[in-house]
């Protein structure tokens, strides 16, 4: 009966779940009344590094784009509309270049969803967490070739990254950002930091990321923290928040087909 329930929460989720923007406005709002200054992934952590940030009260929003631009795109008129800025992560699947340089020129960020590992894993069928660290060099030769790609196409510096999370890393117990543990790249990149880097995370009073319905969030609900922790990240995903039925449907059929394909590989 588990799997059913499951399966069918998955479903109102993501065909049926009314919108909660409104909810999402509504954050915003309540941590404007609250004094929290809204920064960027990129600023804070240079307050972080300045050792700049006792005595005041910041709220970061980080949206990871693994779906649904479009909703993406109403979290953006919601913090335009507010005079806030938050921070962006675009999977390669998920880029919109103009919606991208839009971000940047407003003052937010927009910045790169990696997933190199998994995906050179699924594309050379590597089931096995040993031979996919013999891989990491042509996986990090990837991941640079992206990286700079990217910049060139956007016209500014990216100067942090956030890992993608994959069933594939979940299968292989291994994380995208194995990559960005390797500090002679992101000097040669110039990326500053990558948002599960310890001395960010652990600078934070409150890390709360958006669950599918009916949690909404973890570990605790952000309206009980608002107001009570100076230091708090969001972390949101479009879908948690919008119901978008193509994009579900192209997701659920890709992410069947992957799963198939890497199985029987």
């Amino acid at each position: 009966m588990g799997k059913i329930k499951q399966i069918k929460e998955r479903i109102y989720a993501d065909y049926m779940m009314p919108s909660r923007l409104e909810e999402y406005e509504n954050i915003i709002i309540k941590c404007k009344q609250n004094g929290y200054h809204h920064l960027t992934i990129s600023e804070y952590y240079s307050k972080l590094k300045s050792k700049n940030i006792e005595g005041e009260k910041y709220f970061l929003h980080r949206h990871d784009i693994d779906t649904d631009v479009k909703t993406a795109k109403l979290f953006f008129e919601i913090e335009k509309k507010h005079n806030i800025k938050a921070t962006y992560y675009f999977r390669l699947s998920t880029l919109d270049l103009n919606f991208t340089k839009e971000i940047n020129a407003y003052g937010s960020e927009a910045s790169y969803h990696f997933e190199e590992i998994a995906t050179f894993c699924k594309k050379n069928k590597i089931k096995s967490k040993k031979k996919a660290r013999q891989e990491l060099s042509k996986i990090t030769a990837d991941f640079r070739r992206n990286f700079t790609t990217l910049e060139n196409q956007l016209g500014y510096k990216l100067k942090t990254v956030a890992s993608h999370g994959d069933f594939v890393n979940r299968k292989l117990n291994l994380i995208n950002n194995e990559i960005t543990d390797n500090l002679a790249l992101r000097k040669e990149l110039g990326i500053e930091c990558e948002t599960y880097d310890s001395i960010l995370k652990n600078s934070f009073n409150e890390y709360i990321s958006d669950k599918i319905y009916p949690i909404h969030y973890y570990p605790k609900n952000i309206f009980d923290v608002i107001g009570k922790a100076n230091i708090i990240c969001l972390l949101t995903h479009p879908r948690q928040w919008n119901s978008n039925i193509k994009e579900s449907i192209k997701d659920t059929f890709l992410r069947i087909y992957e799963g198939l394909k890497f199985k029987l590989s």
